[in-house]
């Protein structure tokens, strides 16, 4: 059965800009991984997590990334969540300054998935709806 709310242009704009900006910043970081590139060898030593898993971690990210496309977008939310913070455990490890980026950028994949996917706004409604008793 398919919902009949209607969800606004801006609304849904504002939902694919939320969604955008973490699945661009997780992919550019699963590239650069699968690149093995001097900064991440570099962050991943001063981490100290091993270089072994440079590429395991790419490919996690990249998965991430794939599995939140539209259909499967609650899985890959979900998925983001532990990717996201694992990253952000890893840098209060380190007392990295950046340590909340990773919370942002999970915010901003829910939120956007919260505006775009009404199913996810009656499991998780933001008020009470007037019409219940």
């Amino acid at each position: 059965m398919q919902s009949t709310v209607t969800i606004s242009k801006p609304t849904l704009w504002m939902s694919r800009v939320l969604s955008a900006l973490p699945v661009l910043l997780i992919l550019f970081g699963s590239v650069l991984k699968l690149m093995k590139t001097a900064s991440v060898i570099e962050g991943f030593a001063r981490s100290g997590v091993p270089e072994k898993l440079i590429l395991p971690v790419g490919l996690i990210e990249l998965t991430c990334v794939v599995v939140y496309l539209p259909r499967t977008a609650v899985l890959g939310a979900i998925l983001m969540t532990g990717l996201l913070g694992g990253a952000t455990i890893t840098g209060l490890r380190i007392a990295d300054p950046t340590y909340p980026m990773p919370v942002i950028l999970g915010m901003m994949a829910w939120g956007g998935l919260y505006l775009r996917d009404v199913r996810l706004r009656e499991l998780i409604p933001l008020r009470k709806s007037t019409s219940e008793g």
